[in-house]
């Protein structure tokens, strides 16, 4: 099953294929022998490198294409495909470790000790699939990608104040995001 995660990693799992979240190396990021996953840049972003390495991380375990023991590509590497200061990978790694889901193995590598993900991948697949429809629709409707993402964004937080039951904040977000897309 391919799944396209557009979230800035490449897993190696299930055939998944995703694209990069934007920019990157020519030819892609960084992924080592036994590492799932593959780093790629924003420049344009406005989010700084080592928490884009951290997002990409954080997503992939989200979505369950990494898994605990698999390794994360080797600073080295990453240094050497991205063009980034070692410092900032090791930052990244670090903040990782102290969210307690990664462990450093001296000698070995970076590895996982824990997932985040909520979904199993057939869930997501069908879910991934309304997505793209969805997608479709507001490429049809006219929308470019930052009038997606508005639109998306607000869907989103409206939904969680639903969810919490706060209408009298659903209606200012409303407000404020009115016209944005």
């Amino acid at each position: 099953m391919a799944i396209d995660k557009g979230i800035g990693a490449r897993a190696g799992r299930s055939g998944a294929s995703p694209a990069s979240a934007g920019g990157g190396a020519p030819g892609g990021g960084p992924r080592g022998p036994g590492s799932p996953i593959e780093f790629r840049l924003d420049p344009a972003s406005g989010v700084p490198t080592y928490l884009q390495l951290v997002h990409q991380v954080e997503h992939a375990l989200r979505l369950g294409y990494l898994k605990p023991g698999d390794q994360l590509p080797k600073v080295r590497d990453v240094v050497a495909s991205l063009a980034i200061n070692p410092n900032t990978v090791l930052k990244a790694y670090k903040e990782l470790e102290v969210k307690g889901l990664v462990a450093g193995r001296p000698g070995q590598g970076t590895f996982v000790r824990a997932t985040l993900g909520q979904v199993a991948l057939p869930e997501l697949a069908g879910l991934h699939k309304s997505l793209l429809g969805w997608l479709s629709a507001a490429d049809a409707a006219g929308l470019d990608q930052d009038g997606i993402v508005a639109l998306f964004t607000s869907a989103l937080r409206d939904f969680h104040e639903r969810r919490r039951g706060t209408g009298d904040r659903r209606g200012a977000a409303s407000a404020e995001t009115e016209g944005v897309a």
